[in-house]
């Protein structure tokens, strides 16, 4: 980038031109206000995953050492299949939330890139929006489904 900016003054200058206008500024900030909220609701979002995700991790554990303790058994069994259906479905949403608070990331930094360049990049801009609606639809079906598995229960409920 040195080489780049002490090869031409010219770029320099062109750059410190284009990004001194605060109204250009002032209008990338009001758009990446959006795609900033979107991120703070998937991260709020991602918190009741995890709370979810800890809860099921903790319970297999303790149903690992009970089974350890006594020996396995059919419910135990059953019980230990229904929570790791319910981690599996947790894990992936919150791997497709990480993956869509990634993408809105980039979102916000494309928009205050496409005010400074040249090329237009708003296609690559909605690209990465549409992908961060996809993966954040995809995580809130998962986060939906292990709430139903978990509401359906194991079938042999019993003491903790």
């Amino acid at each position: 980038m040195l080489d780049l900016l002490a090869a031409s003054p010219n770029i320099a200058a062109e750059l410190f031109e284009r990004t001194a206008s605060s109204f250009r500024v002032q209008e990338i900030v009001r758009l990446s206000l959006t795609p900033a909220f979107l991120l703070a609701a998937i991260g709020a979002v991602m918190n009741v995953m995890m709370s979810r995700l800890i809860w099921v991790a903790d319970r297999i554990e303790r149903l690992e050492q009970r089974m350890e303790s006594e020996g396995e058994s059919e419910r135990g069994q059953r019980e230990m299949d229904w929570l790791v259906r319910r981690r599996l479905l947790a894990q992936r949403a919150v791997v497709f939330s990480t993956l869509a608070a990634l993408t809105i990331c980039v979102v916000i930094a494309l928009l205050f890139v496409s005010a400074f360049i040249e090329p237009q990049i708003g296609t690559v801009t909605a690209a990465a929006w549409i992908g961060t609606m996809g993966f954040l639809v995809t995580s809130l079906v998962l986060l939906v489904q292990e709430t139903m598995v978990a509401a359906g229960g194991h079938g042999a409920r019993g003491p903790d």
